[in-house]
């Protein structure tokens, strides 16, 4: 990818999947990746295979060798990590960014009293390795939080990532979180329960799998076209209560653990029947 503007230098702090796929992913835009800090030699030599760059023990170290220190690591060390990094080299006229999804700009105080702008890019997207990442990056978008005069970097290094930078405040960042965790961590955690139940009438976990994802890969489709109440069908969109009684009654007596999350996950079907109108307010 050919850059019009002259390229930044990054130092990555935290060599874990996501950090070194967004390495990668900057070296391929036309940026310098001049360092990579992270406790585990193991990563270290991992993201050099990726990155081409010289791996340190210590962020500082790393920090120093650039303008825009990228800081990967996990959300509970973000603010030790920036803290150690501004203590230990000069951070003035330089820019620190953090990736985690609920944590603020608070997290890189410490870097903002030393004279640095600070920002947080965060992409909607779910990683399990990093050529999984350095895939599906692109395309994705990042929820963006930045100090004023780091803004229009901050949104320039995430199309640099061909991704789509969206604006979001500090106080927003809780809520925009929690909605990316159902979405993907949440959704695992739903179709792990539609596994049980299937392994509980004597699927295999392989053939439970093979069942249900034709209906999951179709119903994320009719969403995408559609939006989501057009999308919802079964008996709560029919109005068949009948049905729902049934299941009800089936949880409660072989499933208990999951007849609660049944319920609440009806009410919300429901609703969504409302808005679709083709469930009366007498059925619900």
């Amino acid at each position: 990818m050919k850059r019009k503007k002259p390229p930044l230098t990054f130092a990555v702090v935290g060599a874990g999947m996501v950090g070194t796929a967004i390495g990668f992913l900057l070296g391929k835009a036309g940026h310098h990746v001049a360092a990579v800090a992270d406790c585990s030699a193991a990563h270290r030599k991992r993201a050099a295979s990726y990155l081409r760059a010289p791996g340190f023990p210590h962020p500082a170290q790393a920090a120093a060798l650039a303008d825009c220190v990228l800081i990967t690591t996990p959300d509970d060390r973000i603010a030790s990590v920036c803290a150690e990094i501004a203590a230990r080299t000069g951070l003035k006229g330089k820019n620190v960014f953090h990736m985690s999804g609920a944590g603020g700009l608070d997290l890189l105080a410490p870097a903002a009293r030393a004279g640095a702008l600070t920002a947080s890019i965060h992409p909607l997207q779910s990683f399990s390795s990093i050529d999984g990442a350095i895939a599906s990056i692109p395309g994705s978008y990042f929820g963006v939080t930045a100090d004023a005069g780091v803004k229009r970097l901050a949104a320039d290094i995430v199309r640099d990532l061909q991704g789509i930078p969206i604006p979001i405040s500090a106080a927003q960042k809780p809520l925009y979180h929690a909605a990316a965790c159902i979405a993907s961590n949440y959704l695992v955690s739903l179709l792990s329960v539609v596994e049980s139940i299937y392994m509980s009438i004597g699927f295999s976990e392989k053939d439970a799998r093979r069942a249900y994802l034709p209906l999951v890969y179709g119903s994320l489709k009719n969403i995408e076209n559609q939006g989501c109440p057009n999308a919802l069908t079964g008996p709560i969109a029919r109005g068949d209560s009948g049905t729902v009684q049934k299941h009800i009654d089936a949880m409660a007596r072989h499933l208990p653990d999951f007849a609660s999350m049944y319920a609440h996950m009806g009410a919300i079907a429901v609703k969504l029947a409302r808005e679709k109108g083709t469930l009366s307010a007498a059925q619900a």
